[in-house]
């Protein structure tokens, strides 16, 4: 690990021969709600010695996690290269770093790129998972995504927008096409043009949808609408930015079958089937 040290950051004079440095940690913060990160999350916040959180949209309140000793820096106000040196630097001092991410970071997280720039300076990592908004949002509204008869899938995706483009194969018409349930995320200031591309896709103006702002947090406002009316619904609570959009028949739960899993002749290697009795 020393030789990691002179590698990636020359000026790291206090790096001790044998140190052990601990791994960099990435960490889901969940939906908003700072009882839902997971207890794994939270204790590595408990251990951290460097926490870098994403300011703008994790939830501040998770810090008391951390102890009083902690660095803490946040990634709002940081380049890629910046969170980077951090890293780096607290590897040279044989620090625990716990990156934390908003929701769970393997959606929409950006955490791809630092992990392969961790890959090239040889540094270890480990990821926590958190719960993403779409199923905080789901909570919020006592939904299933994933009713029988009407939805078995959910789309998670996004419009194209300045932190990055979507893939042509992956366009709104074509997730719409499926009519499945669909969680829409970093689309809240393009609502027209979404909405009408949804129906381009296959959807009615009159399917349900909902529109969930800040899941799960104190200030949570969540309204059950219709995709044609998505918009105006929007505006007249003045939503602008940080809400999840859903599209589906799910979201009304109406016409949907029982799971067979739980009817009386259905077997399992866990319950024999109950015939009914007939009557006389």
């Amino acid at each position: 690990m020393q030789d990691l040290c002179l590698r990636t950051n020359l000026g790291c004079p206090e790096k001790r021969a044998g140190m052990e440095t601990d791994m960099v940690y990435f960490v889901g913060a969940g939906s908003g709600a700072v009882d839902l990160i997971t207890v794994r999350g939270m204790r590595l916040l408990q251990k951290a010695d460097v926490i870098i959180y994403a300011g703008s949209l994790v939830n501040p309140e998770l810090l008391e996690y951390a102890d009083g000793n902690c660095r803490i820096y946040d990634s709002a106000k940081m380049t890629l290269d910046e969170v980077i040196e951090v890293i780096e630097g607290a590897e040279c001092e044989g620090l625990m770093t716990v990156r934390l991410h908003t929701g769970e970071p393997s959606i929409y997280g950006a955490v791809r790129e630092q992990m392969d720039i961790l890959d090239e300076k040889g540094i270890s990592y480990e990821s926590c998972p958190g719960v993403s908004a779409c199923f905080g949002a789901a909570s919020s509204l006592n939904m299933e995504y994933t009713l029988p008869g009407v939805s078995q899938s959910l789309i998670i995706t996004r419009m194209a927008g300045r932190t990055g483009g979507v893939p042509e194969t992956e366009s709104i018409e074509s997730f719409a096409a499926h009519k499945a349930s669909m969680a829409i995320y970093l689309s809240t200031g393009m609502l027209d043009e979404l909405t009408e591309r949804l129906i381009t896709g296959g959807y009615t103006s009159d399917t349900p949808a909902a529109l969930v702002y800040k899941a799960t947090w104190k200030d949570e406002q969540a309204y059950v609408c219709t995709l044609g009316s998505l918009a105006d619904t929007a505006g007249k609570y003045n939503i602008t930015k940080t809400a999840l959009v859903i599209v589906g028949e799910a979201v009304t739960h109406r016409n949907y079958m029982k799971s067979r899993l739980y009817a009386p002749d259905f077997e399992t290697e866990f319950r024999k089937a109950k015939m009914h009795r007939e009557t006389e």
